[in-house]
């Protein structure tokens, strides 16, 4: 609990602070004027205060404040600067910040010496509008009324229009304000520190008003107040320790007096130094006291304020408190609020106690008095190295490292393991952070010169020999983590020195043991090497791993010096180092691969400017007998990859590297050739060793091929044999095979490059596009293959060669490439479609089956499925890029909820990009997919449908979903859902039921899952559609209500909702005149409404009416995209609009006559069928008939609705997001959150949606 008051401040002998050089010296304004209203200055004793109406001292909380609303005065007193100018106001003072505080301060001192009453009304009114209040108190209430009525007279005038205050309004002008405000505060307490603080009138006024503000439920009041009496409370215990320093001044110069001789000892100077002595102590008791009002008043209540920030300023400044005057507050009492509020919601409020505490932390003296704090709240400290917030869990193991360094044995081992696994996090300043912590921990030197001098005996260098071993170990025993360049990165800004000693790692590799250092295991050794290559990395590029930072930033000058000095180090030594490295390991595959790495990083200048060429002979020779011993993939790319390096032109070396890499080249392609002879001859006799041969040298070939251009060798032709030859005999190696497609892959695309980059002649593009018709031919045989890998392999190829060798390999001016440009035809189109429905689309258990019963770990079936994830995206590119004909994507689109969690982000992409493509044909397929998926159904459920059941719920979902990407603005779609509504209504009709007319159709179930987009129709279209509907429907089904006819009711119901329904006119008198007010607003214009009627006729359906609707069993047939019309020149369309936007309906004659324009022609025709079979199936309506019959020849709209059904507009608002995620909000509770809609100002007779219960069903 905390204490009645402020600890006693006793005398002290410590002087290590320094006393303020302000502090020591009185204000020039209270030299001058000495005397104060009221009270007796305690520093002259003896001398009386002159005023005569000296008011008794009041409680702080029973002083009552007045304030005055001044008219043609600044808060009821005149402010006048030192030049006379026109008055202003505090307030504006401190905010423009023009003038230095100190005088404003003095300024206002001089105005409390002549009229106090006025000087502090001036004060207070400071603080009011410093909250935003628009209010000013006036004196009448000063004299007149308490606290509390004050402030809720201040609250009344509170401007509520907006909840922004001075403290929380954004810009440079309010940020300076509240550091002016900040500042104001503490000058104006060091100014008055000796006498007026003390004169019991203005603190006990001060603290009483922030006393009643910090209370209010005003957040403005309650912040500003708060932040106030902290800053106050700041300068008070500053205040607080001079007194203390002086008194322990004080107290020896009185005992040094006292001790002197009697005839020395001045008895005078004896009693001036009690009188003083004793003033000093009522000083300080009176600071106490003040000290006591804020902080049992104040603190207490607001550190755990329902705000934040107001949370937050407690905390900071009370350890602001806690460092400057530790004898006082760094005990338990005060630092128990630091330690519960570690567990505050806020991160911003945790943060602040972190740093509160670094402070502390950070001076080893204060120690002692943390002890049991450390001991108590310890755990949660080190808990907050994993705080959500980023900038709390820095800011959290840092002060653990403080922590660390002031006592070792504060932290057990499980603590500091706690903080060692974050070196691993991908947030960078994190894992900073864990890595200062651990080289405090583990790799700094105790006693550097002692590890010198042993190293030195034992013969090394370097004295880290024993560090960097730790780090191998620590490197080892993160058991969940492999990832050395994130434990580089992080300890590369604490521990360079380390990491930079490559010569030490170096010795540690090539030089035997010296007695007493034990020997580096195999695994220590592999750990070593990458460590040693992550550091090169680090040093070369400057900068952090993938995955850490948001990429590369620019070097400052310091930063690239240091760059260009570490490289040229690193190169000098390992020009010599890795020869001998490599012949150590070359048997060693994981070693040799990452240490081939480092040539990567050298300045490969230094070869030729230090004549080093022997070096680098070493150095091929060695990368020769790698390759000639290994046959793993990652060895040789990294071969490959070392010998491009070494082949740049910009080097003197490049014809040396480039002599010795055609040698190795001609030595295995003669090898390769004779082993291919040997095996196509031998054929099925053909043994291990035969097809060893050709493995190991193709997969040589293979390695080099793809970073280099190899084609003077003719690597494809003996590559095709072999193909070909397994294809005949069907006994080709499954290695062998995959081996040789992508070396024939990579030789075709070297032959594209050369073609590319010169000037072709004919028979060059002829000799190339019969090389890529064959492999192409080659590839799509594959497709057959028995073994997966041949297929998969061959997949790839396909889809990479196809769009390598697209209709866009002729644009940008290649229109000579016309020849290479391969399009597949409708078989090899349904071959790679099949490929990805049987390879794709399959569970994991059907996967661990097909692959041999072997059991799969976890690690397996995620490689696995990023496997699949690549198939998938190959075909869904070929598709997106009108390579292959958009139809194909219904089988994809059809699997978008069942396959969500693995393919759910690339099938959503391609709907996307095939909308943006071309929107009437993205919406045959999303429609053409959900027929798929039905007939599916009726082939498994037959003819009569459980419409209840979870497979028509699915299809029913799955169309909701594909109904959610059309978005919000459904002018852009009213074509391309006007034509999906077209060919699922086919598709219902399509087959009549075999038992005759008077069973519904065999797929009208259909209908129930078209319904699912008739949200997206405006209603005009909703009419059309509904009249095309009726085409298709006998009079005898319109009067049909079993369950079977539900489906055709559901859907004819979603197409009358906002459509005829929006036509009738509301006969009450009230509705009416409301009506009639709003279309007042919502009508437009009548020459833009004449537009709105040609419209109507605009063409989007006729356009595409080829695409075939499936039958039960048909299998639908791939066609391409049809062209759309070519427009006339003199009505070209805004760039910035899309296709079938308001511009095309408007200005294109040539969309006049299109299906949805004949529809509304043949309306007028059928208009007296219509209404009879309206009037025959709701006689009970035949008034409201009628009226809608007649207000739907109305030329001019009366009422414009700019509100929709509330389920199909929530949909439109969920599609807004639907790029991220699919959000389901709940049904709006609110029409009025409608009216910002877009109006439809295509509908030639909108009309206010019917309130009066004219929404019953049709039927």
């Amino acid at each position: 609990m905390i204490t009645s008051e402020l600890p006693v401040l006793q005398d002290s002998s410590n002087e290590s602070g320094a006393t303020d050089a302000v502090g020591l010296s009185m204000s020039i304004s209270e030299i001058e004027e000495p005397e104060v209203k009221g009270k007796k200055k305690r520093g002259r004793p003896g001398k009386q205060a002159q005023s005569t109406n000296k008011k008794p001292r009041k409680a702080p909380a029973e002083k009552s404040v007045s304030v005055a609303r001044g008219r043609g005065k600044a808060n009821g007193v005149v402010q006048h600067n030192g030049d006379g100018g026109d008055p202003v106001t505090l307030f504006e003072v401190v905010k423009m910040g023009k003038s230095a505080m100190q005088s404003v301060v003095d300024e206002w001192i001089e105005s409390y010496k002549q009229d106090r009453d006025l000087a502090l009304l001036d004060l207070i009114n400071f603080f009011i509008q410093c909250s935003g209040c628009k209010g000013t108190v006036r004196i009448e209430m000063f004299r007149n009324m308490q606290n509390a009525e004050i402030i809720r007279k201040m609250t009344e005038e509170f401007d509520e229009d907006s909840g922004d205050y001075p403290l929380t309004m954004p810009g440079p002008l309010w940020k300076k304000f509240r550091y002016n405000f900040c500042e104001f505060i503490s000058v104006l307490i060091r100014q008055c520190q000796y006498s007026i603080i003390y004169d019991e009138y203005m603190m006990d006024t001060v603290i009483s008003l922030l006393t009643g503000l910090s209370d209010s439920q005003v957040r403005a009041f309650r912040h500003t107040s708060t932040l106030a009496a902290m800053k106050l409370m700041t300068a008070l215990v500053n205040v607080a320790l001079n007194l203390s320093i002086h008194q322990d001044n004080t107290q020896r110069q009185y005992e040094a007096e006292r001790n002197k001789i009697a005839g020395k000892r001045a008895n005078e100077k004896l009693e001036l130094l009690l009188q003083k002595r004793k003033e000093l102590q009522e000083n300080q008791d009176e600071i106490e006291n003040m000290m006591n009002s804020i902080f049992k008043g104040i603190f207490v209540h607001r550190y755990r304020d329902a705000i934040a920030e107001i949370r937050a300023i407690c905390i900071e400044e009370i350890g602001v408190w806690m460092k400057m005057y530790s004898d006082a507050f760094l005990n338990d009492s005060y630092l128990k609020y630091v330690g519960w509020t570690l567990h505050d919601r806020q991160g911003e409020v945790r943060l602040k106690c972190l740093k509160a505490l670094q402070n502390l932390y950070t001076n080893r003296e204060l120690f002692p008095k943390l002890e049991l704090f450390t001991n108590r709240f310890k755990d949660r400290i080190v808990s907050m190295t994993l705080d959500k917030e980023y900038d709390v869990a820095v800011e959290a193991i840092r002060l653990v490292t403080l922590i660390l360094q002031g006592s070792e044995d504060a932290l057990s081992n499980e603590d500091c393991e706690n903080v060692y696994h974050l070196v691993y996090s991908a947030h960078r300043p994190v894992a900073v952070a864990a890595g200062e912590f651990l080289h405090r921990k583990l790799f700094s030197r105790h006693d550097p010169q002692a590890e010198e001098a042993l190293a030195k005996r034992r013969g090394r260098s370097s004295p880290n020999g024993n560090l960097i071993r730790m780090l191998v170990l620590f490197f080892l025993e993160s058991e969940l983590h492999e990832h050395a360049a994130y434990l580089v990165d992080s300890l590369w800004e604490s521990s360079q020195e380390l990491l930079k000693d490559w010569e030490c790692m170096t010795e540690l590799l090539l030089e035997e043991p010296v007695q007493g250092e034990e020997v580096l295991s195999d695994r220590q050794e592999s750990a070593l090497i990458e460590l040693m290559v992550c550091t090169l990395r680090q040093a070369a590029e400057a900068h952090p791993p993938v995955g850490r930072g948001t990429g590369k930033r620019v070097l400052t000058a310091k930063e690239r010096k240091t760059q260009i000095d570490d490289k040229n180090k690193l190169t000098e030594h390992f020009i010599m180092a890795l020869p001998m490295l490599l012949s150590k390991y070359q048997a060693d595959s994981e070693k040799v691969a990452n240490l081939l790495q480092i040539p990567q990083f050298f300045d490969l200048d230094v070869y030729s400017a230090g004549r080093m060429e022997k070096h680098l002979d070493g150095l091929l020779k060695q990368i020769r007998l790698v390759v000639e011993k290994h046959i793993e993939m990652d060895v040789l790319e990294a071969c490959s990859k070392t010998y491009s390096i070494l082949c740049s032109e910009e080097y003197t070396i490049m014809n040396r590297v480039d002599i010795a890499r055609s040698q190795l080249i001609d030595e295995m392609t003669d090898r390769f050739a004779h082993s291919v002879e040997d095996l196509l001859q031998e054929a099925e006799e053909a043994d291990d060793d035969d097809i060893y041969n050709v493995l190991s040298t193709l997969k040589r070939l293979t390695a080099f091929h793809n970073a280099h251009d190899l084609t003077r060798w003719d690597l494809f032709g003996n590559c095709y044999r072999l193909l070909k030859a397994g294809i005949e005999q069907g006994s080709m190696p499954e290695q062998i095979a995959v081996q040789a497609l992508q070396c024939s892959h990579y030789s075709v695309l070297w032959q594209l490059v050369k073609v590319t980059e010169g000037a072709p002649s004919k028979d060059d593009l002829v000799a190339l596009r019969r090389v890529v018709k064959s492999f192409l031919a080659v590839c799509q045989q594959c497709l057959s293959n028995v073994n997966t890998p041949v297929k998969e392999q061959s997949f790839m190829l396909l889809c990479d060669l196809l769009m390598i060798f697209s209709h866009q390999l002729v644009s940008g001016g290649r229109e000579g490439l016309q020849p290479l440009v391969f399009n597949p035809d409708s078989t090899l189109q349904n071959e790679l479609l099949n490929f990805v429905l049987d390879h794709v689309f399959i569970d994991q258990d059907d996967e661990s089956q097909s692959m041999e019963g072997d059991e799969e770990d976890e690690a397996n079936k995620i490689e696995a499925l990023h496997k699949r994830r690549n198939l998938l995206a190959a075909f869904c590119k070929l598709i997106i890029y009108d390579i292959v004909d958009m139809p194909a994507a219904a089988d994809i689109f059809k699997h978008y909820m069942k396959y969500y969690n693995d393919y759910g982000d690339i099938i959503k992409e391609t709907l996307s990009k095939t909308r943006q493509t071309d929107k009437i044909q993205c919406a045959k397929t999303l429609i053409l997919s959900l027929q798929q998926l039905f007939n599916e159904l009726l082939q498994d459920q037959g003819p009569n449908l459980d419409r209840t059941s979870s497979h028509v719920s699915g299809i029913k979902e799955l169309a909701r979903r594909f109904a959610l990407t059309f978005g919000l603005d459904q002018i852009k779609t009213r074509e391309a859902v006007a034509t999906l509504h077209k060919d699922g209504i086919e598709f219902a009709f399509k087959y009549q039921n075999p038992r005759g007319t008077e069973f519904p159709p065999i797929n009208l179930a259909f209908l129930e899952v078209l319904s699912e987009f008739s949200s997206k129709l405006i209603r005009q279209d909703k009419k059309t559609v509904h009249s095309y509907l009726e085409k298709f429907m006998s009079d005898s089904m319109s009067e049909r209500r079993e369950d079977v006819w539900l489906p055709l009711i559901s859907y004819r119901n979603s197409l009358l909702t906002g459509g005829d329904e929006d036509h009738m006119s509301v006969t009450s008198g009230s509705s009416s005149k409301a009506a009639s007010i709003r279309s007042k607003k919502g009508r437009p214009p009548v020459h833009k409404k004449r537009i709105e009627e040609s419209s109507v006729d605009g063409s989007w359906m006729l356009r595409n009416d080829t695409l075939p609707t499936p039958g039960a069993l048909s299998t639908p047939q791939l066609t391409s995209t049809v062209l759309r019309e070519n427009r006339p020149a003199e009505h070209m369309p805004d760039p910035d609009s899309e296709p079938g936007s308001e511009n095309d309906f408007v200005h294109n004659p040539q969309m006049q006559m299109s299906w949805l324009g004949q529809q509304k022609m043949e309306e007028v025709n059928r208009k007296d069928r219509t209404s009879l079979n309206y009037i025959k199936a709701r006689s009970n309506q035949g008034v409201r008939q009628t009226v809608r019959g007649l207000m739907e020849d109305d030329a001019e709209p009366i009422f414009e609705d700019v509100m929709m059904s509330s389920r199909g507009q929530l949909e439109d608002m969920n599609e807004e997001f639907e790029d991220t995620m699919v959000i389901d909000l709940p049904p709006s509770r609110n029409r009025r959150e409608r009216a910002e809609l877009r109006p439809d100002f295509f509908d030639s007779a909108a009309m206010i949606e019917d309130e009066s219960g004219f929404s019953m069903p049709m039927f």
